[in-house]
């Protein structure tokens, strides 16, 4: 691994709209777009933490500027994409620890003056929900009837708090989990990269870690690769990472249930406490191997199994014995 890299989701955080991984109905949309010149001022990014709404927001923002943007690149040889300045333009805003009135303020009247470099002045919000709601009602009027030479892109991850009158002015886009094959391709391409060596089945190990986040699974590919050195990356080596199991004890506690062997579960449970394991990895990994067995050959037993310990977590967060309540459904699941 190169020594001068800090992190690898900010080394290779997408620079155009093809480099953006699944989520191809948003950048379509917003590159048409701009081949079209029927820009909106304001939009709203929507989805869970890592799935590439500030990069797809950043990438928007250089490309809205540029003078010959074609089939959704950026020229790179305009007078804004030769630029050393382009953040005089574009403006990133941490709602949740600038969410008072007097930094909307502030910014309404950054919004009165035109654009330094390029064409358009964009800001880009992150965690807008995070505004106060004398922040919001400040922000309504400026969102509604912005300068021409403005664009908002607000971030959020939970759209549900945001006013209705804040989400009726904007274009609302929804970010979706990115797919595990997706994922996988972008940790292998990164590990090619970077010249690690890591097999196939550690590719997945640490793309499923991600959980539909691209930034996620990088940033445990990161801790990985770092623990590992100069060793190729296997599962084992991931385990050991994350203090966690083989996937095959995950695999036998199903079986067990699925056969009603409820001395067996109980084994294999104990088996499963007596590692470091972190609670909510022990329940991810039961999950992820009920919905592998019920795919490969659906059950009543398993969809009752898959039924109750969806519904643990909430009960595991705050347990004091997680050991006991783990085991109770464990048993229950197999009929016991």
């Amino acid at each position: 691994m190169s020594a001068d890299i800090k992190s690898f989701y900010r080394v290779y955080r997408p620079k155009t709209f093809h480099e953006v991984v699944g989520q191809d109905f948003v950048t379509k949309t917003l590159s048409n777009q701009i081949t079209a010149g029927k820009l909106g001022h304001a939009y709203l990014f929507c989805g869970t933490r890592g799935t590439g709404k500030t990069s797809v927001a950043k990438v928007f923002a250089d490309a809205v500027n540029c003078e010959n943007f074609h089939d959704g690149k950026v020229c790179g040889k305009c007078a804004w994409c030769q630029s050393t300045n382009k953040s005089m333009d574009i403006f990133e805003i941490d709602a949740a620890s600038n969410n008072g009135v007097d930094a909307v303020r502030d910014l309404i009247e950054s919004v009165k003056y035109p654009p330094v470099v390029g064409k358009y002045k964009v800001y880009i919000i992150d965690e807008v929900h995070m505004f106060s709601g004398a922040a919001f009602n400040a922000l309504l009027k400026t969102l509604e009837e912005p300068p021409a030479h403005v664009i908002f892109i607000l971030a959020t991850t939970e759209p549900h708090k945001l006013l209705p009158t804040v989400q009726s002015r904007c274009l609302r886009f929804n970010f979706q989990n990115v797919a595990l094959a997706d994922i996988e391709k972008v940790v292998a391409d990164v590990f090619q990269k970077e010249k690690i060596t890591a097999d196939a089945a550690a590719i997945t190990a640490i793309a499923k870690e991600g959980q539909g986040s691209v930034r996620d699974a990088l940033s445990f590919a990161d801790t990985v690769a770092a623990y590992c050195g100069k060793e190729p990356i296997t599962v084992a080596a991931i385990n050991r990472v994350v203090g966690g199991l083989d996937a095959q004890v995950f695999t036998n506690l199903v079986t067990q249930i699925s056969a009603g062997d409820a001395k067996a579960v109980r084994d294999t449970v104990n088996q499963i406490f007596g590692t470091a394991t972190a609670t909510a990895r022990i329940l991810q990994g039961t999950l992820s191997a009920i919905k592998d067995a019920y795919v490969a050959k659906p059950s009543p037993r398993l969809a009752t199994a898959l039924k109750i310990f969806a519904n643990l977590e909430t009960t595991l967060k705050y347990a004091t014995d997680p050991h006991g309540y783990f085991e109770t459904a464990a048993l229950v699941a197999c009929g016991a």
